[in-house]
């Protein structure tokens, strides 16, 4: 597991960074995009690599999808396109999503994983 120095500029889960995808294949998500940080804080200040979830403009009707309102765009987070990314992919940070997007997206990955 690479261990990492603990900068400053460690993402933090539920900020929004501008994250360079490409170069992505088939369905991917493709291009230079805001993404939500997904993983925890702790993983986040200890690994080179970020989980995140790409944001996208153009909405779906899927149950994995979050609608997300972000710098005055309405869309949508989504969670059917998770991935981990290497920390050089990203750009900069943009913001962070409301307390109540938050809590969707964590609601909504519970119930994605869960086992019933």
């Amino acid at each position: 597991m690479a261990v990492v120095s603990t900068p400053q500029s460690s993402p933090k889960q539920d900020q929004v960074w501008l994250v360079a995808l490409d170069p992505a294949q088939g369905f991917e998500i493709q291009k230079t995009r805001p993404c939500l940080v997904i993983s925890p804080d702790e993983m986040n200040q200890h690994l080179r690599t970020v989980i995140i979830a790409p944001m996208t403009t153009v909405t779906r009707p899927y149950p994995t999808r979050v609608g997300v309102r972000f710098q005055g765009k309405q869309g949508q987070v989504a969670l059917d396109q998770l991935r981990a990314v290497d920390r050089q992919r990203l750009v900069r940070m943009l913001g962070k999503v409301s307390a109540k997007t938050a809590q969707e997206v964590s609601a909504t990955l519970l119930e994605m994983f869960s086992r019933i």
